[in-house]
């Protein structure tokens, strides 16, 4: 219902996942390993090379992750009944397969928190998707996500291609309209020039917490590619406005998705934290300005960022990132601000 058919003829901008070999190259020594983290958006699939649970595990040696919040990919869904309640089967089988992740047993706890997908244009009949989402989460299932990343010069990821316009449709918005009553956080994924369609969403619904993906998807690729002032021109005028709703948070991560034109994975060796770092910081810092530390959010964005370093790398990166901020800021980044909009209890803090 909320996808559209892709020209064959459309470009398709392809995610580059680098081998074992380049990924084991890329490894350091964990930069305060004492810091609490919640991973605010990571996923399980078999695309990009194939990641589940044990995997984020034995990535994430070395840093002190606490939790991790869960984000749809389309994984999963159920092959029969309903087509409206098909999505429902994601959150099931993250359950399942984290049953050994939960807390009080495990030290970090995998999915604490678990964004999925409802079709929001189904409207008021979304309630039935919704409380089954609720259910199936077993008291994790804490936001919707709908993509509404669209550009009519290509294509790129493993979800449906959204309607261009998604975000300002009547029946979207009246289906978004019964996220309040149900207690859910929305996120957003959309491209740069789209950020706008978030502003006006966010407007016009006060009271639903709204969480921006991805430092909303600066483009480096289609009419952007080598042309990094014109993205930056267009994207730091949106972001001011963006900054405006007080229910809008943006995640910090998700620089390794394709779109943005990277390519680090198509270079012979993988790049260290600090390289890294020095890439992302113009829009990093930025984003912190902008939106100050109470509402921005570390995430890995993996197995997607894989394509720009290991997961340890880029969080390396992302502390480097934070290294000016005080103690108080980074508890803020890297756990506080992630397990208040996703309803986390911090079991573990100290």
């Amino acid at each position: 219902m909320d996808a559209i058919t892709s020209s064959p003829e459309l470009r398709l901008v392809q995610h580059r996942q680098p081998d074992a070999e380049w990924l084991l190259a890329s490894r350091e020594e964990a930069i305060e390993p004492a810091l609490e983290i919640i991973d605010a958006h990571h996923h399980f699939s078999e695309h990009w090379g194939g990641y589940m649970p044990q995997d984020l595990l034995e990535d994430g040696a070395g840093h002190n992750f606490i939790a991790t919040v869960y984000i749809q990919c389309g994984w999963q869904y159920r092959a029969t009944g309903p087509d409206a309640l098909k999505p429902v089967g994601e959150t099931e089988a993250v359950v399942e397969v984290t049953r050994e992740c939960a807390w009080p047993s495990a030290r970090t706890r995998v999915a604490a928190a678990i964004v999925g997908y409802a079709d929001l244009r189904l409207g008021a009949a979304v309630d039935e998707v919704l409380e089954a989402q609720r259910a199936a989460g077993q008291g994790r299932f804490r936001g919707i996500r709908n993509s509404g990343a669209f550009h009519a010069g290509f294509r790129h990821g493993v979800l449906p291609r959204p309607m261009p316009g998604l975000y300002a449709d009547r029946a979207f918005r009246e289906g978004y309209a019964r996220l309040s009553r149900h207690g859910l956080s929305f996120d957003a994924w959309i491209y740069h020039p789209q950020i706008d369609e978030v502003v006006d969403l966010a407007r016009a619904f006060p009271d639903t917490p709204l969480v921006l993906d991805h430092i909303g998807g600066i483009l480096g690729v289609a009419d952007y590619e080598g042309r990094p002032d014109l993205a930056w021109r267009e994207w730091l005028p949106s972001m001011k406005r963006l900054a405006q709703c007080p229910n809008v948070s943006v995640k910090i991560g998700g620089l390794g998705t394709a779109v943005f034109g990277f390519d680090f994975a198509s270079r012979p060796s993988p790049p260290g934290s600090l390289e890294l770092a020095n890439a992302w910081r113009p829009m990093v810092e930025t984003t912190l300005e902008l939106f100050g530390t109470e509402r921005c959010i570390f995430e890995s964005n993996f197995p997607v960022d894989r394509s720009s370093a290991s997961y340890g790398v880029v969080w390396n990166a992302l502390k480097r990132l934070a290294a000016g901020c005080s103690a108080q800021e980074k508890r803020m980044l890297f756990r506080d601000n992630a397990a208040r909009i996703y309803g986390i209890e911090l079991v573990h803090s100290i």
